[in-house]
C-alpha cells in the first residue's frame, strides 16, 4: 500500500482532542476550587490555578518533543529509560523532599518533581520491551517472575517512600498481563484473596475460615470437575494463611492512618462515640466532598457558584478531590460528561492497541490504558465514598505539574507509536 505522505493527519486526533478536552476542564475546576475572592486575575502564578496554566503552557512544548522523536526510540531505549526512573526513584531517599509524612519530591529551585508518577511509564514501556521480546513466553512460569520483578521494583520503592496510593497504581499491571495470555488462575487467586482479606477484617478469621472450609468442600464434592486431595488441601491452607494473616498485616504493617480508612469504610469500629471522632478526624474531607456533590443536583450550581467550593469546605479541592468540584457547580450533567471523556478516551486507546502491528506497541497501549482507568476509578470511587480514602489524582484533572507532564508523557508515546504503525503501511 501507499505511504500515507499527510503527516499533519497521521496522528490520532480522537485521542488529542479527548486529552484537551480533560486537560481543560480540568483547570477550570482547578480554577474554581483554588481563587480567592471575587475578583480573578486569571495570570495569577502565585495561585495554584496560574501556576497549572503554566504546566498546561509547557505541556504543549513536551508534546512537541514526544511526537518529534523517532517511534523506535521508545522501544530500543525502554530499559535504559527504566533504570534511569529507577535510579531517580532510589534518590528519593538521599535527596527527597517530606510532603504530607510521604518522601516523594525531589525539590528544585521554587517547584517541586515527583518521579513517582514517570516511573509508571518507564514501567509500562519496560514491560511492552519484556513481553514482547521474542525469547519470551507470558505462559512460561520463569518469564512470568521476570516481569513480576519489573512491576515489583517501583511499587516497592514508592511503597517505602509511605505513598500508598502510587503503590497500588501498580496492579493495573494485572490487566496487560492478562490480555496477554497470563493464565486465569491468577485472576481468581487476586480476586479470592481480595474477598477472603475483606470478609476476615468484618467477620474474623474464624468465621471467614469456616466459609472458606465450606465452599472448598463443596466445590471438592459438587463440582464436575473434581480437584484432588491435595489441591483442595493446598487451596484450604492458602484461604487460612490469607484469613489470619490480614489481620497481622492490618494491625502491624499498616498505620494508624490507614487502619482508620479501612475502619471507616468497612465500619469496624463499634464504639460510637469513637466513631463519630474518626468520621470528624480521618472522613472530613470525604464528608465535605459528598456534601459538595449531593448540593450540585442536575444541573449544577453554575461556575464558580459552588458554596462549598468557594468557601474551601474541603480542603486541597483542586488535588485529590477536584472531582467534588466538578459535581457541585457542574452538577450530575458535568459529572456524567466528565466519566464518558474518560470512558470514551479509554475506549479509544484499547481499540487502538488491537490495531497495532507490534506486541511491543499493544502492550504499551493496554498499560498505558490500564493506568488511566486504576486513577480514574480509585479517584472517582474515593471521592464519592465508594472505596476507602487513597490520595491518587485524578488524570489530566487534577492540579499539579508531575502529574499532567507524567500522564502526557504516557498517552502521546502510545499516540507516536500509533501514528509509527500508519508509516509502515
Amino acid at each position: 500500500m501507499v505511504r500515507d505522505t499527510n503527516r499533519h493527519f497521521k496522528f490520532d486526533w480522537i485521542t488529542i482532542i479527548l486529552f484537551l478536552l480533560l486537560v481543560g476542564f480540568g483547570w477550570l475546576n482547578i480554577l474554581s476550587a483554588s481563587h480567592t475572592g471575587t475578583t480573578i486575575n486569571y495570570f495569577d502564578f502565585s495561585q495554584p490555578f496560574g501556576k497549572q496554566l503554566i504546566f498546561i503552557f509547557l505541556t504543549f512544548g513536551l508534546i512537541i518533543l514526544l511526537l518529534a522523536v523517532d517511534a523506535k526510540f521508545y522501544e530500543r531505549f525502554s530499559s535504559v529509560i527504566y533504570i534511569i526512573s529507577m535510579l531517580s526513584l532510589v534518590g528519593l531517599f538521599l535527596f527527597g523532599k517530606n510532603v504530607n509524612g510521604a518522601t516523594s519530591w525531589y525539590a528544585i529551585g521554587g517547584m517541586t518533581i515527583q518521579p513517582s508518577e514517570f516511573a509508571k511509564t518507564a514501567t509500562a514501556l519496560a514491560v511492552a520491551k519484556y513481553i514482547s521480546d521474542l525469547n519470551t513466553n507470558i505462559n512460561s512460569f520463569k518469564d512470568q517472575i521476570r516481569t513480576f520483578i519489573i512491576i515489583i521494583i517501583p511499587a516497592v520503592l514508592v511503597l517505602l517512600q509511605n505513598d500508598t496510593g502510587s503503590t497500588i497504581v501498580y496492579g493495573a499491571f494485572f490487566f496487560v498481563l492478562y490480555r496477554e495470555g497470563l493464565p486465569k488462575y491468577y485472576l481468581t487467586i487476586g480476586i479470592s484473596t481480595l474477598f477472603l482479606s475483606i470478609l476476615s477484617l468484618k467477620f474474623g478469621a474464624i468465621i471467614t475460615s469456616i466459609l472458606a472450609l465450606i465452599l472448598v468442600v463443596s466445590f471438592h464434592f459438587l463440582s464436575k470437575k473434581k480437584l484432588r486431595v491435595f489441591q483442595s488441601a493446598l487451596i484450604l491452607i492458602a484461604a487460612f494463611a490469607v484469613s489470619f494473616g490480614v489481620k497481622f498485616f492490618y494491625q502491624s504493617i499498616l498505620q494508624p492512618h490507614q487502619q482508620d480508612r479501612i475502619s471507616l469504610w468497612l465500619r469496624l469500629e463499634k464504639d460510637p462515640e469513637k466513631l463519630e471522632q474518626m468520621k470528624r478526624t480521618f472522613a472530613y474531607n470525604l464528608n465535605e466532598s459528598e456534601k459538595a456533590i449531593s448540593s450540585g443536583g442536575f444541573t449544577g450550581r453554575g461556575f464558580l457558584e459552588g458554596t462549598r467550593t468557594t468557601g474551601k469546605f474541603v480542603p486541597e479541592q483542586h488535588t485529590d478531590y477536584i472531582f467534588s468540584t466538578v459535581g457541585e457547580e457542574w452538577g450530575f450533567l458535568g459529572s456524567a460528561f466528565v466519566v464518558v471523556v474518560f470512558v470514551l478516551l479509554l475506549l479509544r486507546i484499547l481499540h487502538l492497541a488491537e490495531l497495532q502491528k507490534s506486541q511491543f506497541s499493544r502492550v504499551y497501549g493496554y498499560g498505558v490504558a490500564s493506568i488511566i482507568f486504576i486513577h480514574f476509578f480509585i479517584n472517582i470511587g474515593m471521592v464519592m465514598g465508594l472505596i476507602p480514602t487513597i490520595g491518587i489524582p485524578l488524570p489530566l484533572f487534577s492540579y499539579g505539574g508531575s502529574g499532567l507532564w507524567a500522564f502526557t508523557i504516557l498517552i502521546f508515546i502510545f499516540i507516536k507509536l500509533d501514528s509509527n504503525k500508519i508509516n509502515e503501511w
